[in-house]
């Protein structure tokens, strides 16, 4: 298993992720989109070849977690579209292997007895752009080893079921299971990442009490040594998902005792 760590708001540029990640003696760091010096018109392709050439590490990537390609404002939905497919292009040049991506759930209306979703009343249009989604993603990726991975975040409603199940179709998508996401979920999207573990391709790895998440694996109810069990029979990638410098130092220093 190569394990890794995201991008931190402490580190105010990839130089200083580079350090921290060498110092761990880690193997990949996980760009994240959603902070500005990641943006695709900020990543500098010749620096970032450079660093991984000299320092003997690679970059996963994550999307921004607002990523929403099935919006029913097509200039909306288009500019997440070609987002998307810029990142791929920087994914090829950088020879990144995974982008990972949440699934949208979109507007609900709140009725007297529910919340309804319109991505399901209107199933139909979300699963048509989803699956002109697949289908660019497919083109641009054009056999090259890059997996979009979709991550369990909230729990998946049953047209996002539908909507993965639809994606995996394509060989380009697999999955990322974040086991932290899960348990603040009560395990409710556990079944569905196990019935596709053949597709299970990457793992945020971090413990959590009830809800709260991104703890330093030992701090919380997770079982994490079932987990890295899981992550080495599917030869998962993993990153180490604490959200500051202290507690992924800690968790890094700590995972010796919860490998298979």
């Amino acid at each position: 298993m190569d394990f890794g760590m995201p991008t931190l708001v402490e580190l105010q540029n990839i130089d200083r992720c580079v350090a921290l990640c060498k110092d761990l003696q880690l193997e990949f760091i996980e760009l994240n989109m959603n902070f500005p010096m990641y943006q695709v018109d900020m990543i500098d392709i010749d620096k970032y070849k450079k660093i991984m050439e000299k320092e003997d590490i690679y970059y996963t990537i994550h999307l921004d977690e607002k990523l929403n390609v099935s919006d029913f404002n097509k200039e909306v939905s288009r500019a997440y579209l070609n987002t998307v497919l810029a990142t791929i292009e920087i994914a090829k040049q950088l020879e990144a292997p995974v982008l990972n991506m949440h699934m949208a759930e979109g507007v609900f209306i709140t009725l007297p007895n529910k919340r309804l979703y319109l991505y399901h009343q209107y199933k139909g249009i979300y699963l048509a752009k989803l699956k002109e989604f697949r289908n660019l993603c497919e083109k641009a990726i054009d056999g090259k080893n890059i997996k979009i991975c979709i991550e369990n975040t909230d729990g998946y409603k049953d047209f996002m079921v539908e909507g993965i199940e639809m994606l995996l179709e394509s060989d380009v998508f697999s999955l990322t299971f974040d086991i932290g996401h899960n348990h603040g979920k009560d395990g409710v999207d556990e079944a569905f990442l196990l019935k596709h573990r053949d597709r299970l391709q990457h793992m945020h790895i971090h413990d959590a009490i009830g809800k709260s998440n991104h703890l330093v694996i030992g701090d919380g109810e997770i079982d994490i040594k079932e987990k890295l069990k899981l992550a080495k029979e599917c030869n998962c990638r993993c990153v180490l998902e604490t959200k500051t410098i202290a507690a992924l130092k800690e968790t890094t220093s700590r995972l010796i005792r919860y490998l298979p």
